[in-house]
């Protein structure tokens, strides 16, 4: 692990990142406190907030909001302007509660996915562009819609 992207590239706030080896970052991230495994790319526009966790060999596309207490696994796939949430009650002042949201290996998310705070999407999974993911995914499920739900037809896996 270091404190480096395998890359060089303008307009990047990186502060008490961990990096794997070969990581690259393009321009106009915000990387924050996270660590991000080996062989992971980051696209430009991208925001990774502390405390979050990345695998190895991830690829998460531009315009994509990581917030602190999400961990995604190895060989997943974060599509462009995914957005995911950390608090299922927001407010103004008080103390919040961390709702953490894990990603597992090999799972796909669509470009425009919005994934609440504290669901699993399960081992291969896959979260269709646009979804919006309010329950656990299980593995090896594909899931579409608003709210997200077990694509019709669909033998194998469901969305809880």
């Amino acid at each position: 692990m270091t404190g480096v992207p395998a890359n060089d590239a303008p307009y990047r706030m990186i502060d008490g990142v961990t990096f794997g080896d070969d990581v690259i970052v393009q321009s106009f991230v915000n990387l924050y406190g996270c660590r991000i495994g080996a062989g992971s790319r980051v696209g430009p526009f991208v925001e990774i907030q502390r405390g979050a966790e990345i695998g190895r060999r991830c690829k998460i596309q531009s315009h994509t909001f990581v917030c602190e207490g999400v961990e995604i696994g190895d060989d997943v796939f974060i599509g462009h302007n995914v957005v995911f949430i950390n608090d299922k009650y927001p407010k103004t002042s008080g103390p919040w509660i961390l709702q953490p949201t894990t990603v597992e290996d090999g799972a796909a998310v669509g470009s425009g996915a919005v994934l609440l705070g504290g669901v699993r999407i399960g081992a291969n999974a896959l979260v269709g562009a646009g979804a919006v993911v309010t329950a656990d995914v299980s593995a090896g499920a594909t899931v579409v819609g608003v709210p997200a739900r077990a694509r019709a037809g669909q033998g194998a896996g469901r969305c809880a």
